[in-house]
């Protein structure tokens, strides 16, 4: 790979060599001392363990860590990167002394054997299975909750309705710690007989497809053909046409044996592509292709090395007139101060690289996990979907959608939506306070935002037009769930947000609080429709106009 510094966030004052990035891979797990590093698990040999630690797990960690350890929204996976590269000790450690910052609590109330047991069911999960989690927790029953907050500026589940619209400033924010930061992990259950997503009146949505596999970015090739990432297995997969009743026509495996692929983009920008982007955990890589390929032809050209851990997602997109790739690299922690964690330098940014992987710099930085990218067709801007910091309460910090400002700062991990110092960070350069952009419209706090698109079809009314709809994927840091929902931003034809955005696609959560559908990625399919990735259900959806 070809490094360059030719442009760098001066504002930062650190080196931002990508060089930096094999450095993270030999630290110890979460700081670990030697010692722990070197203690052996007692219970390592017993089979029995396996089965005790997943009872364990599931009644404290599901929650959270998701009943197959995957992560879920801003959440680490367990089954794969740094989990499974720690020692049994480091993992054993991590589970007794927690790390609030990072919103990971301190399990050493549990006795020590079943610390150890979990870390056994931990080392075993890709064969033990997924462990339940434990029965729809009563503190979410719709009786025990606190009333609904009606239209805000702060909202939860029960308050999201299609068509609302909805508005927050700077200037409602809470102070730090204003409520208790909570672990209220989506608990996940197949689609009850009777539940069904909202829309407005003059909609309807429908299923496009089922029985996917961990469905995740979804975008449209230009000769129409539909692409999503299963991210989970590493299969890239194709949707061709679109039968009478909304259905596709013809389905293909293009790629699998990936490394965790998200971002998907075609190159160069135009009707006539010649390449396939893919933005895998550990690399952007590409391969030649032609419209219509249903299967991906040579082999992979490994473009860019990216760091692996913490934040998985990197998408990947193109400026219109095809110069340059942006690519979107999250943070590995919650909020480590780069200066002393090693595994954040040159994360949480945006970066810039030429098409072929040469001349990579950072493009914007400050940006805790920049899910969503989007090219406005008009304007050339790039806007990007945010997950923001957690553990700061239940209003803070908002996620946001907004224009990407080249050179910019957006406040990670010393500030928050402008001069807002985060007090894990107190007294830190404060040569920044000043300089921290306020993004341009602030999403509910701890909505896991991910994917995003501009609508530029013709089915939808023309107010639609230019539009940007994005997918909320759901909170696991609010004590009343909040998020799994697809929100629209109002441009009204300007190209500008006035911070406002609506609610577009609700009804994925449960009265009683348990969750059925998780939206994740979100595209305009040749017709005008919009089809929406669900890792929750495992299906697309698809929103059409009556």
């Amino acid at each position: 790979m070809q490094v360059s510094r030719t442009r760098s966030i001066s504002v930062i004052g650190i080196s931002l060599l990508l060089a930096v990035f094999a450095i993270a891979q030999n630290k110890a797990f979460h700081n670990a001392p030697a010692s722990a590093a070197a203690t052996k698990n007692p219970v390592a040999g017993d089979a029995a363990a396996i089965k005790a630690g997943k009872n364990i797990y599931s009644q404290n960690c599901a929650a959270c860590h998701g009943p197959d350890g995957a992560g879920t929204g801003n959440v680490p996976s367990l089954k794969t990167g740094k989990a499974q590269e720690a020692k049994d000790g480091e993992l054993f450690w991590f589970i007794t002394n927690g790390d609030e910052n990072n919103g990971m609590p301190s399990w050493k109330g549990l006795p020590q054997r079943q610390r150890w047991q979990v870390v056994r069911y931990i080392r075993a999960m890709k064969t033990a299975g997924a462990a339940a989690p434990a029965s729809a927790a009563a503190s979410t029953t719709t009786a025990s909750l606190p009333k609904a907050s009606g239209n805000g500026p702060f909202i939860d589940y029960r308050d999201e309705k299609p068509g609302t619209v909805r508005k927050i400033t700077a200037k409602d924010l809470p102070p730090p710690y204003a409520t208790k930061s909570a672990g209220n992990g989506p608990h996940v259950v197949p689609r009850p007989q009777n539940a069904w997503p909202q829309v407005l009146p003059d909609f309807k949505i429908d299923v496009f497809a089922s029985n996917l596999n961990n469905p995740r970015e979804i975008v449209t090739a230009p000769n129409g053909d539909i692409f999503v990432a299963e991210t989970e297995p590493g299969n890239i997969k194709i949707f061709r046409g679109m039968t009478a009743d909304g259905k596709p026509q013809q389905t293909s495996v293009f790629l699998s044996g990936l490394k965790e692929p998200f971002g998907i983009a075609f190159y160069p920008p135009g009707p006539n592509p010649e390449w396939i982007y893919i933005g895998n955990t550990n690399a952007v890589v590409r391969y030649h292709y032609t419209n219509g390929d249903l299967k991906a032809r040579g082999e992979a050209q490994k473009l860019v090395d990216l760091p692996t851990g913490g934040h998985s997602t990197r998408n990947v997109r193109f400026s219109n007139d095809g110069k340059t790739m942006f690519i979107a690299v999250g943070s590995e922690s919650n909020v480590d101060d780069p200066e002393e964690n090693t595994g954040e330098k040159n994360r949480a940014n945006i970066l810039a690289a030429n098409p072929d992987g040469s001349n990579v710099h950072v493009f914007a930085a400050g940006i805790r996990n920049p899910v969503g990218l989007a090219v406005n067709a008009q304007t050339g801007e790039l806007w990007t979907s945010i997950n923001e910091r957690d553990a700061l309460g239940d209003n803070l910090v908002p996620d946001y959608i907004t224009h990407v400002q080249e050179g910019g700062f957006y406040g990670w991990p010393y500030y928050y939506i402008g001069g807002n110092q985060d007090p894990r960070h107190k007294g830190k350069h404060p040569e920044l306070k000043n300089k921290v952009i306020v993004p341009d419209v602030l999403i509910q706090p701890h909505s896991a935002s991910l994917g995003m698109t501009f609508y530029n079809g013709k089915q939808f009314p023309a107010e639609y037009q230019g539009d940007i709809f994005a997918c909320e994927h759901g909170s696991w840091n609010k004590a009343v769930r909040v998020g799994y929902e697809v929100v629209r931003v109002p441009l009204h034809q300007t190209n500008h947000a006035t911070g406002e955005y609506e609610d577009f696609v609700t009804g994925f959560v449960t009265p009683d609080g348990n969750v059925w559908g998780r939206p994740v990625g979100v595209t305009v399919a040749p017709d005008g429709s919009l089809l929406i990735t669900d890792d929750g259900s495992n299906a697309i959806w698809r929103v059409s106009h009556k």
